[in-house]
């Protein structure tokens, strides 16, 4: 039987104060002074109402690495950040390019029950980049797969990628392409700039991102398909796809939470804490994805939570594994880099963390409105308090958190998934 909740004075996408009544798994009414009898009360005098975040970029690492996260442990986590749908990338262990493995992590998360847990399907086999996976299967499978990346590879071959774009028409489905030219970042380790020739480490130029977008948007026009950037990290890549968006192209594109707080002065410390790929930019670099994130040039935030084991990161630079988590953190971060700095408002936010990323994952059931009718999927957030970032804290299996001893606003009080608390009170239920 499920419960009914009463969330009393929440200030939806931060407008006055209103009530929200719950009751089987949908809103059943928004307004002042509701009262409903036996509902369970919660108080939300303060505290922001946005809708169940979505993320179009997570890698839960199960199956194959579960030392480093499950899909259980992942969605928990995520559920603490306020997300009530993940993307679940494809380069696990075995490649999710299969409608058996994509079903299998389809299933892991509807028995978590954490949150929604849509997998991406590989693009090409073992995301190997010579021959395309199992598109369509995996697509008419039980997972119902719409969005398919090799993330962590480039799709670097032009047939291959025109080939993808083509056949993901027949089902509506999207391209998201990891955008790196291997050949110009063979051994590359950070941004190349001036800081990378400081410290002697192989730079990544910014044009190994810019030149794979380019022509990614230009296969997408040419084929009439959508093509989707991940972690945009470059102010030559926010221009591109502002010029490919004034031409009518189908593409969309994401930023992480990473990139709109730190740059690449902070692998200063030489702290493999700080490796991730692509890599951390310039601060010119931080500051045009602001204002693309605000713009709409780039349409949403997604984490690219991506969990290590302590021994893949405590080692010298050029051994560490690439990647950073933050799921737990994100919300933060954005409120640190878009809303304390006035680039976006609440409701601003619950477009670039919910309703377009649900849009664009084609995940019908998330990212609606927080009105009366639609499925209760909610996050209640207190933007006022500061802390510290403590690792040890976080639910995630890894601690590779980038954040640590920063001290960041904000926490998340409760999370619903179809009117069902994930979170209450800050605490996993």
């Amino acid at each position: 039987m499920s419960v009914t909740y009463l969330i009393k004075d929440a200030r939806i996408l931060g407008g006055d104060p209103a009530d929200i009544l719950v009751r089987d798994g949908v809103i059943a009414e928004i307004g002042r002074g509701l009262d409903a009898a036996g509902a369970q009360v919660v108080r939300a005098d303060g505290l922001i109402a946005l809708p169940g975040l979505v993320d179009l970029h997570t890698h839960l690492r199960e199956p194959g690495r579960e030392d480093a996260e499950t899909v259980e442990s992942g969605t928990k986590a995520a559920a603490m950040g306020g997300y009530t749908a993940v993307h679940a990338m494809a380069n696990t262990d075995p490649v999710a390019d299969t409608a058996g493995v994509v079903e299998q992590v389809w299933r892991l998360g509807r028995e978590a029950g954490y949150c929604d847990v849509q997998p991406v399907g590989a693009v090409t086999r073992g995301i190997a980049g010579e021959q395309l996976a199992e598109l369509g299967a995996m697509a008419d499978s039980a997972a119902q797969v719409r969005v398919f990346s090799d993330d962590g590879h480039c799709v670097s071959d032009a047939v291959i990628m025109r080939r993808a774009l083509e056949y993901v028409k027949a089902f509506d489905g999207v391209i998201a392409q990891h955008a790196q030219e291997p050949r110009l970042t063979e051994g590359a380790q950070m941004n190349e700039g001036e800081v990378s020739a400081r410290l002697g480490l192989p730079g990544w130029p910014a044009v190994a991102e810019e030149a794979i977008i380019a022509r990614d948007v230009l296969l997408a026009e040419h084929v009439g398909s959508r093509v989707h950037v991940c972690h945009v990290s470059t102010a030559g890549s926010v221009e591109i796809i502002r010029w490919a968006k004034s031409r009518g192209c189908r593409v969309t594109a994401e930023v992480t939470p990473h990139h709109l707080l730190l740059d690449d002065t902070r692998a200063e410390t030489y702290d493999p804490i700080y490796k991730v790929n692509p890599p951390l930019r310039t601060a010119d670099d931080v500051t045009a994805l602001r204002h693309a994130l605000a713009d709409g040039t780039i349409d949403c935030v997604a984490t690219d939570h991506a969990p290590h084991p302590v021994e893949a990161k405590e080692t010298e630079w050029a051994e560490a594994a690439m990647g950073m988590i933050g799921l737990e953190t994100a919300l933060p971060v954005v409120q640190e880099a878009m809303v304390d700095t006035g680039l976006l408002d609440w409701a601003g936010v619950a477009d670039r963390m919910a309703f377009r990323p649900a849009r664009i994952g084609r995940l019908s059931g998330q990212g609606r409105p927080l009105a009366a009718g639609s499925p209760a999927n909610i996050t209640l957030y207190d933007p006022a308090p500061r802390r510290p970032v403590d690792p040890t804290a976080m639910t995630s299996k890894s601690r590779n958190t980038p954040y640590l001893g920063l001290e960041l606003p904000g926490r998340i009080v409760a999370t619903f998934l179809r009117g069902r608390a994930t979170v209450l009170e800050g605490k996993l239920q």
